[in-house]
């Protein structure tokens, strides 16, 4: 778990980024209708809670550098007894203050009351503009407020930044605490997999495993999958973003999952592909195989300095030289590379940044070149063939 000198130390962090006479305003998350009035499970936004660790819905976090009254302001829900007793605990402004480290906090009906005071006077606002439209125009409501108060001397803002790519910057660099979270994450996530392996036998339904994992995965302490698992058995493997998991495993079928828990908000992602009667036929252990040596190709080139692209070309070579081996494809390597041929076969990178988010942030790139790994940053490997039933490139034993 991460304490609040944690999130404090991250907040210290970014405000020495900020200029002294900017105001950054970042919001959470809100909860979500699953249809009529029920919710989606809440799980708040990734940054917010970076900065924060507050997890209620409907709070907003505020920035002023060098404010007299306190650098860091929260806006949260109202103590509200009523609602506690049908939804639960609220923190309210006191607790915002006492448990969270917030130098002031209000409640969230005083925002349109309070965040215009704060911006008289400044020279630029800071948040994550164009992620959510209503946000992007409360901002300027809230700046449009300050500019009729032009004939009292008092000015608005009239420079809009992004802080989105300095937190992503800081969130690509994980500390050792969330290694260890991320690495907690992993470990759940493996073995939850290798239930599902266990529990696989002709006439079980994809949904069956995905139950198998989601229970595992809870029982281990993960109170929420990092993303929607994709189970899926024989040609529907090839939907790379299979997500109905409602087909029956039929024996001779490889069954593909993909599956990670997340953990104290810190996500896993594990890819893996198995034979559902526990043994792989001669075209089906060829093809693991292949996937194989070319994950082994990639991790040889997650080193820092390496260009943060060398995985990926790496497992394509390998892959390429496997296809034209196979016969899956005719012609020079070089080539096939060049024109991306290999791309009927495996048409998705190998990997991306894993963190708080499943697909993390983070640039791959600065100024349009791939960017230098370095130590701290988390990425996956996960390279893989699709032989769909109907890809008349491939030899007819491997597409059967």
């Amino acid at each position: 778990m991460l304490d609040q000198s944690t999130f404090k130390a991250r907040r210290t962090a970014l405000i020495k980024k900020l200029p002294n006479n900017s105001v950054t305003i970042i919001t959470g998350g809100k909860e979500q209708i699953r249809n009529n009035d029920v919710e989606h499970p809440f799980r708040q936004d990734s940054t917010f809670f970076y900065l924060t660790g507050f997890e209620e819905p409907d709070a907003l976090l505020v920035f002023c550098p060098k404010r007299a009254k306190g650098e860091y302001i929260l806006f949260v829900r109202p103590k509200d007894i009523t609602m506690e007793i049908w939804n639960g605990y609220r923190a309210g402004p006191l607790g915002a203050v006492d448990d969270y480290d917030a130098n002031e906090a209000f409640e969230n009906d005083k925002i349109d009351e309070v965040i215009p005071k704060l911006l008289a006077g400044t020279d630029s606002i800071y948040a994550s503009f164009g992620q959510d439209s209503e946000f992007d125009q409360d901002i300027m409501r809230w700046v449009n407020e300050v500019k009729k108060q032009a004939r009292k001397g008092i000015s608005a803002p009239t420079q809009f930044n992004d802080v989105s790519d300095l937190i992503n910057e800081m969130r690509l660099i994980k500390s050792e605490g969330e290694i260890e979270l991320l690495r907690k994450a992993s470990q759940i996530s493996a073995q939850a997999h290798h239930i599902a392996m266990q529990q696989c036998a002709e006439g079980v339904n994809e949904y069956q495993l995905d139950a198998h994992i989601g229970f595992f995965n809870k029982m281990q302490g993960s109170k929420r999958d990092a993303y929607s698992s994709i189970v899926a058995a024989g040609d529907n493997a090839n939907t790379l973003h299979y997500n109905l998991n409602d087909k029956v495993v039929k024996n001779g079928d490889l069954v593909l999952i993909d599956a990670g828990c997340e953990y104290n908000y810190y996500a896993a992602d594990i890819t893996r592909t198995f034979p559902v009667n526990g043994k792989f036929n001669t075209e089906q252990a060829t093809l693991y195989q292949l996937v194989l040596d070319a994950q082994k190709s990639a991790l040889e080139q997650v080193k820092p300095g390496n260009l943060y692209n060398a995985p990926h070309q790496a497992a394509v070579k390998t892959l390429t030289e496997g296809l034209v081996t196979l016969g899956f494809l005719e012609g020079e390597l070089d080539t096939l590379i060049q024109d991306e041929d290999y791309k009927a076969f495996y048409m998705h990178n190998t990997g991306h940044w894993l963190g708080m988010d499943v697909h993390d942030v983070g640039r791959y790139k600065i100024d349009g070149k791939w960017r230098k790994l370095e130590a701290g940053m988390v990425l996956t490997i996960e390279p893989g063939l699709y032989v769909a039933n109907n890809n008349d490139k491939a030899q007819k034993q491997y597409s059967e």
